[in-house]
């Protein structure tokens, strides 16, 4: 919200810039038309001789205003500007608009300004055309709404309203004056940023295909979880291999997907479902920082390819590690709480997650953000130090095979972890959702493959396991 406000002032200023400072008495036109930018701009002057209205157009949109009325108030000059902004709708969503109702933003978010006019007072509405973009359901409505920043207020008056409430989509001064299944007629008595809400009634239910989909994905993924755990636990003896960070990477995982699972099912118990939203945020972030305490793990462990004593123990010690892994996302959570604790909550989508006021949910796609840089950084040094051994594979099978399986686990576990959160932010078709939930819920299925299946050493530990599983077995059979 906050990002859309100052978009709509540079552009008010730009708009401004754009009036002729010695009013004619000619009208003046402009129009800009580019594929970010839509624009209508009209001018006149003093006894221009321009009828009551002035039609202006943006992206299809439509504003009749009276022009002379208001030049009749200004010395005998006005000017309104009708814009429109591709990507303010995602900006300024119909999340900013409070109602109990399931809602959508069913049009473009436009804006209408009076640039270089005194007297904004109007002596008759403004009348906008706004063209749907989905035909409205015989259950649902449609809602004239115009952006309301009251932080502009603040700064004036010094007070304003509360926080929450500080920018949001607004009704007062605008209403329906006319619509159908293809466009609606609003008119309002006062020129702001509008848009077109629909309001469904009851949100659309969930498909149960995908509910189901969802549900049996992530308890294959949970198994597999299970498996790499116990797996990295009974290895942890072996000086060969150092399973700390990713032991702790795969439990703060499966947490995060078992959690996921039952997060919309507080949304009513208003504590319940803020300790909740706050234990996944801080699963989530330190699942990040034990990738990269992995990440690093794994650079440290190149390092150390071309000595002799490669199958020694390497890395940063285990109190370290615990420290970041845990200390890191500890100290996010609660500066986080700390300033803005209502952040934490049922949301408009009803689950437990991070709210979307004040920006708060950047205070988990921030510090992802930079992990996956730093994993990207990491990556890249660390095939930098491969070099040397990259240059002279041939020379060696053995450290060959090490080196190719070391650069496979770095990129895998990158695209297992970083790139699959990426397809959370596609959820526009059935294609892309069912992907998401057959990517993302698959992640210990993927790090089980990679660390455990894909691993030598933990391969033998598993033929030892099975080994003398059935030769007890066998003991006992045999007569």
């Amino acid at each position: 919200g906050e990002t859309g406000s100052v978009i709509l002032g540079i552009s008010d200023l730009l708009v401004a810039a754009m009036v002729p400072t010695t009013p004619t008495r000619n009208q003046t036109k402009k129009a800009v038309k580019t594929s970010t930018v839509d624009l209508s701009l009209k001018a006149i002057g003093s006894g221009s001789g321009d009828d009551n209205s002035a039609p202006l157009t943006a992206k299809g949109q439509t504003m009749e205003i009276n022009l002379q009325a208001l030049a009749s108030a200004n010395n005998g000059s006005a000017a309104a500007g009708f814009l429109t902004l591709t990507g303010m709708e995602s900006l300024l969503s119909h999340q900013y608009f409070k109602t109990e109702n399931w809602t959508e933003m069913n049009s473009d978010v436009f804006t209408a300004v009076l640039p270089a006019v005194n007297n904004t007072n109007l002596t008759e509405p403004v009348n906008f055309t706004i063209q749907h973009r989905k035909k409205v359901p015989e259950s649902g409505m449609v809602t004239c709404v115009y952006w309301e920043d009251k932080s502009k207020e603040k700064e004036q008056n010094g007070k304003g309203g509360e926080e929450g409430e500080a920018m949001r989509w607004s009704i007062e001064g605008c209403w329906v004056a006319y619509t159908d299944e293809n466009y609606t007629v609003c008119s309002c008595s006062h020129l702001s940023t509008f848009a077109l809400i629909m309001q469904i009634g009851e949100p659309p239910p969930e498909d149960p295909f995908l509910e189901w989909l969802n549900r049996v994905c992530v308890i294959v993924g949970l198994f597999f979880f299970a498996l790499a755990i116990l797996t990295f636990l009974l290895c942890s003896w072996n000086p060969k291999i150092n399973n700390t960070a990713r032991l702790h990477m795969c439990i703060s995982l499966s947490l995060t997907h078992l959690l996921l699972l039952w997060n919309d099912r507080y949304v009513e118990q208003e504590l319940a479902c803020t300790v909740m939203a706050g234990l996944l945020h801080f699963l989530v972030v330190a699942s990040f920082v034990w990738m990269l305490l992995e990440a690093l793990q794994l650079h440290l462990l190149v390092r150390r390819l071309s000595k002799v004593q490669v199958i020694q123990r390497d890395g940063l010690p285990r109190p370290l590690l615990y420290l970041i892994g845990y200390g890191v996302p500890f100290v996010i959570v609660g500066t986080s709480a700390l300033v803005y604790s209502d952040g934490y909550g049922a949301t408009e989508a009803e689950v437990c997650w991070l709210s979307r006021k004040r920006s708060f949910n950047w205070a988990l796609t921030g510090p992802v953000i930079v992990i996956l840089g730093l994993n990207w950084i990491l990556f890249c040094a660390t095939l930098w130090s491969l070099r040397p051994t990259l240059a002279n594979m041939k020379s060696d099978v053995s450290q060959s095979k090490d080196t190719r399986l070391i650069v496979f686990k770095i990129v895998a576990q990158f695209v297992i972890l970083g790139c699959t959160w990426i397809l959370g932010l596609y959820q526009s078709n059935l294609f892309f959702q069912v992907l998401f939930i057959l990517l993302n819920s698959q992640q210990g299925t993927f790090l089980f493959i990679v660390h455990c299946v894909l691993n030598k050493e933990v391969r033998e530990e598993y033929i030892k396991w099975l080994t003398c599983s059935f030769g007890k077995d066998t003991t006992v059979v045999s007569p």
